[in-house]
């Protein structure tokens, strides 16, 4: 049996097998740097200036596509940044330590430091990621995922100025975000297997290793994550614009009568349109034909489960992981915005 592929620790006296991190590192790289080429290719057949390209649909396909990335572009650039910090300067049981022993407390822990993260739900992923990679409970690790991108200051005030004196929608969405993120942290507890996640994830304690430069290894870290990541981002986006040119304006008005069928309507809404959370209470406020729950479950779904998130999860978790996580947060995500709805709205 061999054993050449396994993770090689820093033991006592004992030298690290020289085949291990390439055989780690080759394949990652390559998917990575696969999908940067297409994401290349793909910015270049946007932007190029064939007359067939100057058709309207065409050119909403590409203006929708472009903003998307282009508005989550930073987010992941400061995701993957924090990330490779994490990595590389942070020691590595701090978050062991910090964090509650037992995990059924660090889940709501960790979902309310969510709060403490500036950005949107692609910067959790990566974050997310590197704190499992680190010792962190993976169930701690996802409410974190999920808090982040819906509770946090930048969010919570731009949800403020869209609801201009209805402060109800704030704390509605402030609350209904942390249980979901609770509660799926709770499901992961109960009933999630390691075996779903991308098997580097299952190593703990990866990061810093003595004797080598810690910039290098924040570099390092930096590139693999963002040329991995950035390729799922390009191709979630693609598809979220596809939807938004395919879908007519008129299916809106088909479903806004019906309070069950409105709020089903914009959950699946929120996923297709994969709008930023900083700016998806603008896009929630301007749907005033929609009662305030269903426009409540389009705020706590779409930071926690849209195309691009989706596609960003199976690339940094896996696949496995993706589909069954993704669905069960809808699931959880719509019922907790239907009660919290109903509670403060």
């Amino acid at each position: 049996m061999e054993r050449t592929d396994e993770p090689v620790g820093v033991a006592e006296g004992v030298a690290a097998v020289p085949l291990g991190p390439p055989a780690r590192r080759t394949r990652p790289w390559a998917l990575g740097a696969a999908l940067a080429l297409t994401a290349g290719a793909t910015a270049v057949f946007l932007t190029a200036g064939a007359q067939w390209l100057d058709r309207p649909a065409v050119q909403a396909w590409r203006t929708v596509c472009l903003a998307i990335t282009v508005q989550a572009l930073p987010f992941l650039l400061l995701g993957t940044a924090l990330s490779g910090a994490i990595n590389a300067f942070v020691p590595a049981d701090l978050f062991t330590r910090v964090l509650p022993r037992r995990a059924a407390l660090a889940v709501p822990v960790a979902g309310a430091a969510g709060a403490v993260l500036p950005g949107c739900e692609c910067a959790s992923v990566p974050v997310a990621s590197s704190l499992i990679r680190r010792g962190v409970p993976p169930a701690a690790a996802f409410a974190f995922l999920l808090s982040a991108p819906a509770i946090n200051p930048v969010v919570l005030t731009a949800t403020a100025v869209a609801f201009p004196g209805d402060p109800a929608m704030v704390a509605a969405r402030l609350t209904a975000s942390l249980v979901t993120a609770a509660v799926m942290g709770w499901l992961w507890l109960w009933l999630g297997k390691e075996e779903w996640l991308r098997p580097l994830l299952r190593r703990r304690h990866t990061g810093h290793r003595h004797g080598h430069s810690r910039w290098t290894e924040f570099r390092l870290g930096f590139q693999h994550d963002f040329l991995h990541a950035g390729g799922f981002l390009v191709l979630g986006a693609m598809a979220a614009a596809t939807f938004n040119v395919a879908v007519p304006g008129s299916v809106l008005d088909a479903f806004s009568g019906s309070p069950w069928l409105s709020v089903l309507f914009l959950a699946g809404l929120a996923v297709l349109l994969a709008v930023c959370s900083e700016a998806d209470a603008f896009v929630a406020a301007s749907l005033t034909g929609f009662s305030p729950t269903a426009r409540l479950a389009f705020l706590v779904v779409g930071p926690m489960v849209d195309l691009k998130l989706i596609a960003l999860q199976a690339g940094t978790f896996g696949r496995a992981f993706a589909w069954r996580f993704c669905t069960a947060t809808t699931v959880v995500a719509v019922a907790t915005a239907v009660l919290t709805g109903g509670a403060l709205l």
